[in-house]
């Protein structure tokens, strides 16, 4: 799973994500899906969610 399909995102997962502050050093933030901002179906940077904590980034893949 690499974060571009909505469809294999769904809330309540864990997830990394990359948040934009942290685009360019590339480090990634683990944390559970509350909600999908992406509308499209496939985003080639990763599908956009909120975390449960509020923080808002890019999935980059699954945790662990």
């Amino acid at each position: 799973m690499n974060g571009q399909n909505r469809v294999e995102i769904t809330p309540g997962l864990a997830v990394v994500i990359i948040l934009k502050q942290d685009q360019r050093s590339g480090k990634l933030t683990k944390g559970i899906v509350k909600d999908l901002l992406t509308k499209s179906p496939f985003h080639s940077r990763g599908i956009k969610v909120r975390l449960e904590d509020g923080q808002v980034g890019r999935v980059q893949g699954l945790e662990g």
